[in-house]
């Protein structure tokens, strides 16, 4: 059996065959494609039908290459959407969520309603972009999108209805809204009232594994395919990465690491309490009857930023270069908060890690190597303090930590964050969310039992690079600073 899946970052988006030999996945990427948002006027947006343009080239490849899958699934980023109007056109595209039109929502709903009232309703980490302060924003703005709107549809979601034409919300990205109750399972109807929205617009979440529908008869004839279904996945990214952790126990702890780092653990009831409202914890749904308590990290966007805004101004080195320049500056000269508000929107890094240090009293990094060092020691210490969290949270205690994702492929990363928690990592796979995404497919079509099952083929099918923790004392010191500095609390 073939199976196809598609995994959107975003950054970029790839076309991933999967085949089992001999009880072993073997994966093929056959299209790989740019996710570039679009600025027009003071807004940002996805360029979503150019996605799906690439989605299409996908299965003109697959065709071309003799892989026609027998299902496909699609996986994303989560909170972000499309409106659906009265004939089925989706209405305008959609928002990024780095986008500036949600400012002072979150600040906004609170007073109204109270962090306590929303989070023990959802459980979600309070995030300004998340979808219900988007919608509350476009409300807010009497925008005419809510007006003509009859569904909304999350970006899996959307993609999927213009290959199948059947709208249909899946579970894992629907709990990502901030809009979604948690304990009752379904949308939250007093919220939804609250910023002026029809429960009318959102169907009944699926699980993951639901089937999906079948690509429309029309693209069928355009592209000359056969009758494909498809199959709603694990949808938001990260639950598909989490799928894919090879762990040999239920309980660990994984780090799912590219443009966000998200950090946690699998559990079987949301972790709705006072403790986790206090540190900012999410319940995401996730695969299989659990959830996934954990917490979202700024992740390798500081980096990437720096980055492409220093290749800009001429700074032209290959990727081994950064990391032999980072490696080469003074350890723990500076340390940032990746989560403060000031890393959230795209733009200058440097000249805003300079002005993080100046504000806590430390001397900012000046050239390219100390810059990424200082952002890149205070994220893996970041992850020390969430890991921790994430123990006190779940009543847990976890020997090491799982990490897959694309980041994985930075090995200075994966050692410095094994010294930081003091653990070993265990990295891989790298394409954790695309891998996730074909076992659930398998799953759903009886080629394998359960999650356990695919879990173990997984292991056995993917190289784990091991990590073990080295200069302990120097980084514990350096622990003890980043707190100070940053002013991360105790617990």
């Amino acid at each position: 059996m073939t199976i196809l899946a598609y995994d959107l970052g975003a950054g970029s988006g790839r076309a991933i065959v999967g085949r089992l030999n001999d009880n072993r996945i073997v994966t093929q990427e056959i299209h790989r494609f740019s996710n570039d948002p679009v600025k027009v006027g003071d807004h940002l947006y996805w360029d979503i039908l150019r996605l799906y343009h690439e989605i299409q080239q996908g299965l003109i490849i697959a065709k071309q290459e003799q892989m026609l899958p027998d299902s496909i699934g699609i996986d994303s980023w989560a909170v972000d959407f499309g409106l659906i109007g009265r004939q089925g056109e989706l209405l305008a595209n959609p928002y990024h969520y780095r986008d500036w039109h949600t400012h002072g929502s979150m600040e906004r709903l609170q007073a109204e309603l109270s962090a306590e009232r929303i989070f023990e309703a959802t459980g979600i980490q309070f995030l300004s972009f998340n979808t219900i302060y988007q919608l509350e924003a476009m409300g807010r703005a009497e925008s005419p999108l809510l007006k003509e709107a009859q569904r909304f549809l999350m970006i899996p979601d959307l993609l999927r209805y213009f290959l199948t034409g059947e709208m249909i919300n899946e579970f894992t990205n629907a709990t990502t809204t901030q809009l979604y109750n948690a304990r009752q399972q379904e949308w939250d109807r007093k919220l939804l009232s609250h910023i002026g929205l029809s429960p009318s617009l959102f169907g009944k979440p699926v699980q993951p594994g639901a089937a999906a529908g079948h690509l429309r008869s029309s693209l069928r004839v355009d592209l000359g395919l056969p009758d494909i279904p498809v199959t709603a996945v694990a949808e938001h990214d990260t639950a598909s990465a989490v799928v894919a952790v090879p762990a040999l126990s239920d309980s660990f702890a994984y780090l799912s690491c590219g443009t966000w780092s998200l950090m946690g653990t699998e559990v079987k009831e949301p972790v709705i309490n006072e403790q986790a409202l206090e540190l900012n914890f999410t319940n995401e749904g996730g695969a299989y009857g659990t959830f996934r308590l954990l917490k979202n990290i700024m992740g390798l966007w500081i980096f990437q930023e720096f980055k492409r805004e220093s290749e800009r101004g001429g700074h032209h080195v290959s990727y081994a270069d950064w990391i032999n320049d980072t490696e080469a500056a003074p350890a723990f000269a500076a340390f940032i908060d990746p989560d403060d508000q000031l890393f959230l929107h795209a733009g200058d890094m440097r000249s805003r890690v300079r002005q993080y240090c100046r504000q806590t009293g430390q001397q900012p990094p000046d050239g390219y190597g100390e810059v990424a060092r200082c952002i890149f020691e205070s994220l893996v210490l970041k992850y020390r303090y969430v890991l921790e969290l994430t123990e006190q949270l779940s009543c847990k205690t976890f020997d090491g930590l799982h990490m897959v994702g694309g980041g994985i492929q930075n090995r200075l990363l994966c050692q410095w964050t094994a010294n930081a928690i003091r653990r070993p990592v265990w990295a891989g796979p790298a394409e954790g969310s695309a891998i996730g995404n074909l076992a659930v497919q398998w799953i759903a079509q009886g080629t394998f039992r359960d999650i356990r099952e695919a879990r173990a083929v997984i292991r056995d099918s993917f190289p784990v690079e091991i990590y073990e923790p080295q200069e302990q004392d120097a980084w514990e010191d350096a622990y003890g600073r980043f707190r100070r500095l940053t002013a991360v609390p105790v617990q």
